[in-house]
């Protein structure tokens, strides 16, 4: 791979990182939720969806769901559906840092283990990810070259491009969470998140 082909990549795929979307947002809330070092939790479960995806994609495990509308559909609903619930749950305020009882009735903080895995499930339930790196990769490997290695610098890439953006995006939750201490401008984060889950619901919903 050259290192112009490699450049053209990285800039498509920074760019494309730093737009708002289902992982970036989930990190936002949890830096705002849960403070921004147990937010790596999620951090780590949304970049391993999206290095499973995109060698899963290698793999040419996206040519089998062009090929299965049934499978793709499937995985689609699952996705709309895991985001309708991640958006009610913001929007009602049930997906906050403190909501286990502890204790003596103090409240317990949400543990690793949940943390990484709705990073991972928020990753997962998007199939245009796997559509987007299917059509996507491809394009930067040379055919007369070793491919192996070619999608091995590709995928670490856009991993790296990913993880940039989840600290910056951890960072502002960090900064913006100052500014929630007040009932009234918590619960307006709290409907404006659940909004755009839903949304984003809502929109794969009509992908096809």
């Amino acid at each position: 791979m050259t290192f112009q082909t490699w450049w053209l990549f990285f800039s498509a795929v920074f760019l494309l990182s730093g737009t708002p979307g289902p992982n970036m947002l989930h990190i936002l809330a949890r830096s705002v939720r849960v403070g921004w070092r147990r937010s790596l939790a999620a951090m780590a479960g949304c970049l391993s969806a999206v290095v499973l995806v995109l060698v899963a994609s290698a793999a040419g495990l996206s040519a089998v769901l062009l090929a299965s509308p049934v499978l793709f559909d499937g995985l689609r609903y699952a996705g709309v559906a895991y985001l309708v619930v991640l958006g009610v749950r913001a929007w009602r305020g049930q997906d906050g840092a403190l909501e286990i009882p502890g204790p003596a009735g103090i409240p317990a903080p949400v543990g690793l283990g949940r943390l990484y895995r709705d990073g991972l499930l928020i990753g997962l339930s998007n199939p245009k990810l796997l559509l987007f790196a299917s059509a996507f990769l491809p394009q930067f490997v040379e055919p007369t070259r070793p491919q192996a290695p070619q999608f091995a610098i590709l995928v670490v890439t856009f991993a790296a491009a990913e993880l940039f953006w989840y600290g910056v995006y951890a960072l502002g939750g960090r900064r913006l969470a100052a500014s929630l201490t007040r009932p009234a401008l918590r619960r307006a984060f709290d409907r404006i998140t659940g909004g755009i889950f839903l949304g984003f619901g809502a929109m794969l919903l009509g992908t096809r």
